[in-house]
């Protein structure tokens, strides 16, 4: 018959903070030995993928870590990926160049009315 195998904490519910696994002491005794929650990476802003070059860690252990794990040396570093930086540069620039285009064309007709 297999050996029973007692729960260390208290908490007696399947969830996902309890999770367990079964392990064999060098005595050849089963206990449980207590799995932490798997960590997710943090994911771009805009567009949901992961971030590159950032680490997966539960989110306190973030607090152990030095700056340069934590963020690219880039705009946005640690929040958007570099394509959706990409985007946001060229949108940028295009709203600014359409505001410049609008400016001259207005001018032109002002200046096209005066001699009229």
């Amino acid at each position: 018959m297999a050996q029973r195998v007692t729960l260390r904490k208290r908490q007696p519910y399947n969830t996902t903070s309890s999770r367990r696994r079964v392990v064999k002491t060098p005595g050849g005794k089963l206990v449980y030995h207590h799995l932490k929650k798997l960590a997710t990476a943090p994911k771009c802003g805009d567009c949901g993928t992961g971030l590159p070059g950032i680490i997966a860690l539960r989110p306190r252990e973030y607090a152990t870590v030095s700056k340069r794990q934590k963020t690219v040396q880039r705009a946005y570093g640690g929040s958007r990926c570099g394509e959706c930086v990409k985007s946001r540069i060229l949108r940028a620039f295009l709203v600014e160049e359409a505001k410049i285009v609008k400016k001259v064309i207005k001018s032109q007709q002002k200046a096209a009315a005066a001699r009229k």
